[in-house]
């Protein structure tokens, strides 16, 4: 039996962010766009769906209809005995005010609207591997299977082929693995684990813990290591979890799920949790940082997402920059297939790495600094114990860390962060 084949102009596999934004976008340009989604909506993501002005932005950019979303006004940073509340700052590039959306909402929103920019999105469809040319090796394709409700395959497979494949397709990738990308050992690596909870407690603030202070079996307190977050959302509940980066000798060596129900435990005082069990237990993703992939464009095959590694070491986010690559890569893709030979598609197609790295990657490597010195207990201890009371240099920081300056101009923290992201090697 012959294996139908569909064809198009560009391939995106797996509907997160950034495969959807990058979908929508390529739509917006004219061209036949197909997205592949191994699963059906509306479907879970480990997150802690926190979305900066940096992200509002982006979707702004998009033209996705946020309204009913949850807004948040700033930052509540507890640590050392202190609390601090800033508000995001605003400027004219970016929004006064952040978001918080649950991934299960917020990745079928950006997939209907990709769909309605007029992408094809084909859910419950598995890509197995790549299609390469035989001759040149490069990526002109994907083969694909067909699963039923339950995720398992139905026997129905198929070829989708283009011109150009983007991998949006998480951490793992199979895609990038396949052509020989392999995760960077030099680079970042967090882990973070997250549940929802039921709380009384209305906030318009995120809250992010720097310690995380636990209660052993003989009730005695505990600092573990790593942080914690509370990010509301608009129905009544907070999506709380903790993160941990491999600079720490803890990485690897400690149970965060357990951590997690201690900790939860030991603020229940402030937030009254009460455990969602129905949007399911406590659950651990992988954080890859700072371009943990390269190249990010090679022979027909273009990253956007976790796929490239693209989460900020500073904070662990990454839906804001998965949603620029897609901006950014999907203009570039779409200025490539107007090119009549291939050298020229190639030499276009090369600028989306150069792009990427001229924007982020000195930020990045600062992030990489960043997390590496936050590794050592005794430099978060004072860090925290003398930072935090200082209410100008946090409001520094949140800038840094959130990358929230002005692009041009602005105060001088804002002009001292981008020359310091200027000057950091981007590699």
């Amino acid at each position: 039996m012959t294996q139908p084949v569909e064809q198009a102009d560009v391939v995106v596999v797996g509907a997160g962010p950034g495969g959807s934004a990058t979908a929508a976008y390529l739509a917006q340009h004219g061209l036949d766009v197909v997205l592949l989604e191994k699963a059906t909506f509306p479907r879970d993501k480990i997150c802690g769906d926190g979305l900066t002005p940096r992200a509002v932005k982006e979707l702004v950019s998009l033209g996705v209809d946020t309204t009913g979303w949850q807004r948040t006004q700033g930052l509540r940073i507890k640590g050392g005995g202190h609390t601090l509340t800033l508000d995001w700052p605003t400027t004219r590039t970016f929004p006064g005010y952040g978001m918080v959306r649950t991934r299960a909402q917020f990745d079928e929103a950006l997939a209907r609207h990709a769909q309605q920019r007029g992408a094809r999105l084909l859910e419950a469809t598995s890509v197995t591997e790549p299609i390469r040319d035989e001759r040149t090796g490069r990526v002109v394709g994907v083969q694909a299977k067909r699963l039923d409700s339950r995720g398992r395959a139905t026997g129905e497979t198929y070829a989708v082929r283009a011109p150009i494949v983007v991998a949006s397709d998480g951490v793992s990738s199979r895609l990038a693995t396949a052509v020989g990308r392999e995760k960077r050992e030099d680079r970042v690596m967090g882990v973070a684990v997250r549940a929802y909870y039921k709380t009384p407690r209305q906030d318009d603030y995120l809250e992010s813990h720097l310690e995380l202070w636990t209660r052993d079996d003989a009730g005695n307190r505990r600092l573990m290591p790593g942080y914690g977050w509370l990010f509301p959302l608009e129905d009544g509940r907070t999506n709380v979890g903790l993160g941990i980066l491999d600079t720490s000798e803890a990485f690897g060596k400690t149970d965060y799920k357990d951590v997690m129900r201690r900790w939860v435990e030991d603020i229940d005082a402030d937030w009254h949790l009460t455990h969602d069990e129905s949007a399911g237990p406590i659950r651990g993703a992988a954080l890859p940082m700072g371009f943990n992939r390269a190249p990010l464009y090679a022979d027909g095959l273009l990253l956007v997402g976790d796929a490239g590694g693209m989460v900020n070491p500073f904070n662990g986010e990454g839906i804001d920059y998965a949603l620029e690559a897609a901006r950014v890569g999907s203009e570039i893709i779409a200025q490539a297939l107007t090119r009549g030979g291939a050298a020229e598609r190639e030499r276009v197609l090369a600028a989306y790495p150069e792009n990427m790295k001229s924007a982020l990657g000195g930020y990045f490597t600062l992030g990489r600094w960043f997390a590496h010195a936050i590794g050592h207990p005794e430099v978060m201890r004072l860090a925290t114990k003398y930072g935090l009371p200082r209410t100008t240099l946090m409001k520094f920081l949140l800038k840094v860390m959130a990358n929230l300056p002005e692009e041009r101009g602005g105060t001088a923290s804002d002009r001292l962060i981008n020359a310091m992201s200027r000057l950091a090697p981007n590699a």
